[in-house]
């Protein structure tokens, strides 16, 4: 015999176009549009993110933690996605009261996925990785916010300059990253919805090909054996660039917390911080 479950009134529940709804420990997102209900899982192919708690774009359910779209009645991926789907329920309207079926009509299906670059992070000594007789790689962090359109002279990139300079004299491998040159978002606290909506990759760089904070990700997680990160004194703290970056490396310390993964190790790290009036 079908078992179906009461979720409540359906005048009530007709309010909201995306809800999660449980029966015992299942989560599902119930969604009313044009006068119909339906019924999808709740939990996301992706890293399990609650698309109950998700909106709707056309016909399709956006999860909130990394915005995987699924069809509102079938559970199916959006189209290019091959064949994601989440499980999709039957639902009916009975006595005013909306009911779900117990057992899903569809299955969960995950097709697989490239894994983006920079999970592939290789580490000196290690495989794919440059030789431990091979030069060392130094990359400079610039973190002054001038306008790259207008150069000024900086304090601070300039003697990050002379210092790459130095490192290039003996040998080393360098790269010069200027955030001003740099289109990236801030950080969205993806963390304060739950430790494991922030991951590694960021959930920005997976969701947008163009947040160009990959490439810091790259020079500092995977390529570098020594990193600079230089900054002015802006109102008695670093620059505003600085803290940008910092907090988008959240997704780094938060493996440890959540995969026991520790993606930065044995690296030296130098800093060079310019005042200019404040005569540092």
């Amino acid at each position: 015999m079908a078992l179906w479950h009461d979720v409540g009134a359906a005048d009530e529940l007709a309010r909201i176009p995306v809800q999660q709804v449980m029966f015992g420990s299942t989560k599902v997102a119930l969604i009313h549009k044009d006068g119909v209900f339906s019924a999808i899982s709740g939990v996301c192919n992706h890293v399990g993110g609650p698309l109950g708690q998700g909106r709707l774009d056309g016909d399709y359910v956006v999860c909130p933690w990394h915005h995987w779209k699924f069809h509102r009645s079938t559970g199916e991926g959006e189209p290019g996605y091959g064949d994601d789907r989440v499980p999709a329920y039957d639902v009916k309207v009975e006595g005013g009261r909306v009911l779900v079926l117990a057992e899903a009509r569809t299955p969960r299906q995950k097709s697989p996925h490239p894994p983006h670059p920079l999970t592939q992070l290789t580490v000196r000594g290690g495989p794919g990785g440059p030789t431990l007789a091979e030069p060392l790689r130094v990359v400079g962090i610039s973190t002054t916010n001038m306008d790259p359109a207008y150069p000024r002279y900086s304090t601070s990139d300039d003697l990050l300059t002379s210092a790459l300079a130095r490192a290039t004299a003996t040998g080393a491998q360098t790269r010069h990253i200027r955030l001003a040159e740099l289109r990236f978002r801030a950080c969205e606290g993806y963390y304060s919805l739950s430790k494991h909506a922030c991951t590694w990759p960021c959930s920005i760089t997976q969701m947008d090909p163009d947040d160009q904070m990959e490439r810091v990700y790259d020079a500092l997680v995977g390529w570098a054996d020594v990193f600079i990160v230089a900054t002015p004194i802006r109102w008695g703290q670093a620059s505003s660039l600085y803290y940008k970056m910092v907090e988008r490396m959240n997704c780094v310390q938060n493996q440890e917390t959540v995969a026991d993964r520790v993606l930065m190790h044995k690296k030296v790290v130098g800093l060079i911080v310019t005042g200019g009036q404040d005569n540092v």
